[in-house]
């Protein structure tokens, strides 16, 4: 009897499968079109020394192209890759921290009920909603060390403002600083959704208890929230290894190379030098740490990450 209604159930999923397949496929094709198969591409390309204009596709042309893996060991024994990834942790370490921290600010600030919050909460979404090339070519003219606002404003109060982009110290530090205001609204909104669905029961308990605000924000709040602060620290990593436009519209990789980051390289080799298949294989690199990053994520997240509610 037992058997029997397994066999029924596989052959109902079947059928429901073979029903829901006409549906499925359009986003199937998409996914193997547009995801897919430029992986797959990709992965060939970076085993070759393509320039990108070349008919790779005619007889001969990839065997004639072909290098093996002569691009990935060029990569690591290159100083340049070393450094692009120093740098490119080096904003890590100083933007996931100061973007939790702020976001966790602006949700605790837009979850309190008071008149006008929603006025506010769109306030703080602006920037997420703005250009990024707009964005940074505002933020280029603030930072700028002899009209910008930002020094005429340091000068007030009698404080000699940096080079910042044109600073080698102060370059990375600066795309982490605007990085972080493009960015914290949407971080905080997230984290405004989790902070408002804690039952508030928890807080008149701890309040009965003589809780203080600070008490209630690493006993309750923070423990509850973990699952949305994990989510928001997996977007936020894979989103700092992917950092582009800001640094190609701010600073162009310098000053002296101190703002090279991995897609900035993958970008100028692949459409500057014309190094195809070079800027395929630093994208699989890329692809790799940020697969192994996530890995080690999803495994430290048992540690730490409270899904009782």
């Amino acid at each position: 009897m037992a058997s029997k209604t397994k066999r029924l159930k596989f052959r109902r999923s079947q059928e429901g499968l073979l029903h829901a397949f006409p549906f499925l496929l359009p986003s199937l094709l998409g996914l193997l079109v547009f995801s897919a198969l430029p992986l797959i591409i990709s992965a060939f390309i970076s085993l070759t020394d393509w320039n990108g204009l070349d008919q790779l596709l005619e007889p001969g042309m990839f065997e004639e192209h072909f290098v093996g893996l002569d691009n990935y060991r060029n990569i690591f024994a290159s100083k340049e890759f070393w450094q692009v990834l120093k740098n490119t942790c080096y904003y890590i370490v100083l933007y996931i921290p100061l973007m939790l921290i702020t976001s966790l600010a602006v949700a605790q600030l837009l979850a309190k009920k008071r008149r006008g919050v929603t006025v506010f909460r769109v306030i703080y979404y602006i920037p997420v909603l703005t250009s990024w090339v707009a964005a940074s070519l505002i933020w280029k003219s603030v930072l700028s060390p002899e009209y910008g606002a930002l020094n005429n404003l340091l000068a007030l109060f009698g404080i000699e403002g940096p080079g910042w982009l044109l600073d080698e110290t102060w370059a990375m530090p600066a795309i982490v600083l605007v990085s972080v205001w493009k960015d914290m609204g949407f971080f905080g909104l997230i984290l405004l959704s989790g902070m408002v669905s804690i039952n508030p029961s928890y807080y008149e308990a701890a309040s009965l208890d003589g809780a203080g605000a600070w008490s209630k924000f690493f006993r309750i709040t923070l423990p509850l929230m973990s699952p949305v602060i994990f989510y928001v620290l997996i977007v936020s990593l894979i989103n700092a290894f992917q950092l582009f436009p800001q640094i190609m519209i701010m600073t162009d990789g310098g000053p002296n190379g101190a703002t090279q980051v991995m897609v900035e390289r993958i970008y100028k080799y692949g459409f500057r030098y014309y190094r195809m298949g070079y800027a395929a294989a630093f994208s699989w690199i890329l692809f790799v740490i940020i697969m192994i990053c996530t890995f080690i994520q999803m495994k430290c997240q048992k540690r730490w990450v409270n899904y009782d509610s």
